[in-house]
């Protein structure tokens, strides 16, 4: 019989005593003395500032290089993204390119959601599984940022002082030192820690894939109310290197926001977003797949032949129109780069316009279809 991997100590101490803590001290404390209302503000302060610098900035600033940004907001990133405990943003980084490399694979994916929840949201970091090995190979270019650098040299003096230091210090100004540090010490390290696994685990599981159904990836709006606009994880798996993740102006995604000020005073640069073509490209073949799916159920019933031929022909020569509209969109975004001229980005533009105008038909047939299912 196979043994199981051996167990990683230090992590499962950690996650297991600060949940420990957290359960017990946060109703104990708050019976017996008392929690003041700035110790809470600190909580949640420092809670927003460790998940911002988890998903601006070891995810999407360093692991996909979705911008560029000014070594003062790549500190503050380094700061609390130490505090939040989720290991250095070399190995961070590392891991998660190999997730998106190998996204489901269950010899790979250091987290593949294909081996269940437990594992996808934490197993994975309690026992040295092979697919968990970190080769820091994958992140070279990050190596040539000092900050990087500098954190992963001293990462553990970093997490004791910003884990210990800060949450004492605040404690000490508002005079509530155990309060404090109960609060925005060690419940807002368990709340940071499972608000980031849930991407890991409940985002492969638990949505919609509007984009692609090639992985396991989910959209979600509930997941990215809590983790600062990642739950939008279909559109991210597809376009790895945008810097949004909900690209809507009404999907909740601060940290695209975030990123967005940032640009607008000087301390980002070269944001890096998916061309409209790409994105309605992508929204229609998903829109056609389904549509194929439910034409098949229905050539199944021998009392719809008629309007299922009706339907499978309106699908045919939209899906015909689509694909001579990515044809031509390819060769007029070659001529483009080849001359520059007014008039071929026009054409480009008109294209988009098309695709945005078919997905409006083809989500009208899909009703069709699913009213003849039913």
């Amino acid at each position: 019989m196979e043994s199981r991997p051996r167990l990683i100590v230090t992590n499962s101490l950690i996650f297991a005593l600060t949940a420990l803590v957290a359960v017990v001290s946060v109703p104990w404390y708050g019976l017996a003395v008392g929690f003041k209302a700035a110790s809470w503000v600190w909580c949640v302060i420092f809670l927003f500032a460790n998940g911002m610098s988890i998903t601006g900035g070891y995810h999407r600033l360093w692991s996909h290089r979705a911008y560029d940004a000014h070594w003062s907001v790549r500190l503050m990133y380094m700061i609390f993204g130490t505090m939040a405990i989720q290991n250095s943003i070399l190995v961070w980084a590392s891991n998660h390119r190999v997730h998106h490399r190998f996204v489901d694979d269950v010899d790979k994916d250091p987290y593949a959601s294909t081996r269940g929840f437990w594992f996808s949201h934490i197993g994975w970091m309690l026992r040295e599984y092979p697919s968990g090995k970190t080769d820091l190979v994958n992140v070279k270019d990050l190596e040539k940022d000092p900050i990087v650098r500098f954190q992963h040299r001293h990462y553990v003096k970093l997490v004791l002082l910003t884990n210990f230091g800060l949450p004492i210090l605040v404690g000490w100004m508002i005079g509530d030192i155990l309060g404090t540090f109960i609060l925005a010490g060690v419940l807002r390290l368990v709340l940071s820690h499972h608000f980031t696994f849930f991407i890991n685990s409940l985002a492969h599981m638990w949505g919609s894939r509007p984009y692609t159904d090639e992985n396991s990836a989910r959209d979600n709006p509930v997941l990215a109310l809590f983790t600062h606009g990642e739950g939008y994880h279909n559109f991210h798996h597809i376009f790895a290197h945008d810097y949004r993740n909900g690209i809507r102006w009404y999907q909740w995604d601060p940290t695209k926001w975030m990123v967005a000020i940032f640009a607008s005073v000087g301390l980002a640069k070269n944001l890096k977003r998916t061309p409209d073509f790409q994105i309605q490209r992508s929204l229609l073949a998903m829109q056609f797949r389904r549509a194929e799916a439910r034409l098949e159920s229905l050539a199944n019933r021998p009392h719809l032949p008629a309007k299922v031929g009706e339907l499978r022909a309106r699908v045919t020569a939209e899906y015909d129109a689509f694909v001579a509209m990515v044809s031509e969109w390819a060769r007029v975004k070659d001529q483009w780069y080849a001359e520059k001229k007014l008039a071929i980005h026009r054409r480009l533009a008109e294209i988009e316009h098309e695709l945005r105008m078919q997905r409006k038909r083809v989500r009208l047939l899909q009703a069709s279809l699913a009213s003849a299912v039913a």
